[in-house]
């Protein structure tokens, strides 16, 4: 590894420069053309590392990206280097907020979460394109993380199934640490159906959905355990017509997180046996876990401990941290590969007006990647 991080530094201004083309396509979830876009731009850069690209289609949006070194096959298992090519952001935020570098800092819509991190896998690849050829990795970059993986998660898992490892490239924790935890995450649905009325002459025939809704996510909420990392948060409510009448439809939608499975299922549990008390009033329950978390298994413990082998011989400190929100990288860890996330970009705002790259970053990012590739393929 001598010499790999001043590499990395060298080839710092053209990964600042591919980032800032990749900020400027823009590439909400909810478009599928800008997504394909992006796809097609990056597959270039791709291609021109000697990697076997292919754009598969998923229904309703924009392609996921997935390309091979010559390495990868059957009888030598590939690394993942997993990301996500979506956004949070609308079309048309780039004119509001375009990409601008202040000192170490480039802001720009989607910049941290997560472009920065495809612009490191690239910057790794090349690095160890010079080195020599290509270990076995297969990238696969997806459409819909920031809505959900439902239209392609059997392929996705079927991918990790065949991996070694998998290496996420969400942002990295603020001061550069790597996720070794992730919270679960599932989404539920409250519906009360009671008995509509006239609030004035026909009041006591009425029965009133919108209270059994307001008693049920209080309850719900009781479910909240800090200490245990378990959270219900009831995030929207919606019910009723006009204030003259008593409703008899109401609907709340809770977010729930839990680090480990079991916590998880437990939680669902509890939320599935809830019954209306309201005379008149019954109570709904639709939902399920969805993204397991990323809890910190001995093959979790051990890639982290690679990790920061290979970053001390760059010169570099790495530290880990659980985190709450969710991730593709925790189905891999679901299976039992080794997962690492969090490899992207230090910086800070994911999902905000105020999201930014730390630049310094990027080099020993894309250092650490290549480095800690080459311990894992050796």
């Amino acid at each position: 590894m001598s010499g790999l991080l001043a590499h990395a530094r060298e080839h710092g201004p053209r990964c600042v420069a591919l980032l800032r083309e990749l900020v400027e396509i823009e590439s909400p979830s909810t478009d599928a053309a800008a997504v394909q876009a992006l796809a097609v731009r990056l597959a270039s850069e791709l291609e021109g590392l000697g990697l076997r690209c292919e754009l598969l289609p998923v229904q309703g949006a924009g392609p996921i990206l997935q390309a091979r070194s010559a390495a990868a096959g059957p009888h030598s298992p590939a690394v993942m280097l997993l990301g996500h090519l979506d956004t949070v952001w609308p079309l048309g935020t780039l004119a509001r907020r375009p990409v601008r570098q202040e000192g170490d800092r480039l802001h720009g819509p989607g910049s941290y979460d997560m472009k920065a991190g495809l612009a490191i896998v690239v910057t790794a690849l090349e690095l160890l394109r010079e080195r020599g050829p290509l270990p076995p990795v297969c990238v696969f970059w997806t459409p819909l993380e920031e809505l959900g993986c439902g239209p392609y998660r059997a392929r996705m898992l079927d991918e990790m199934r065949a991996s070694r490892a998998c290496l996420g490239f969400e942002p990295a924790a603020p001061g550069g640490a790597l996720k070794t935890a992730r919270k679960g995450a599932g989404s539920f649905l409250l519906r009360a159906r009671g008995h509509s009325a006239h609030s004035g002459s026909d009041f006591a025939l009425g029965r009133s959905a919108i209270l059994e809704l307001a008693r049920s996510v209080l309850e719900a909420s009781a479910f909240t355990d800090v200490g245990r990392g378990l959270t219900v948060n009831v995030g929207v409510i919606r019910g009723g017509i006009r204030p003259n009448v008593v409703p008899d439809l109401a609907e709340a939608e809770l977010d729930v997180r839990y680090p480990t499975l079991a916590s998880g299922r437990e939680l669902q549990q509890r939320l599935l046996a809830m019954r209306a008390e309201t005379p008149g009033v019954t109570l709904e329950i639709e939902g399920a876990l969805g993204y397991p978390p990323l809890e910190r298994t001995p093959q979790v413990a051990a890639l982290f401990a690679s990790a920061r082998e290979a970053a001390a011989e760059l010169g570099l400190t790495l530290d880990e941290v659980a985190v709450g929100g969710a991730s593709e990288a925790s189905f891999a860890a679901g299976l039992g590969l080794p997962t690492l996330d969090g490899l992207g970009a230090d910086g800070a705002g994911a999902h905000a007006e105020h999201e930014h790259v730390l630049l310094s970053s990027l080099p020993e990012r894309a250092a650490l990647t290549a480095a800690l590739l080459e311990r894992l393929t050796r």
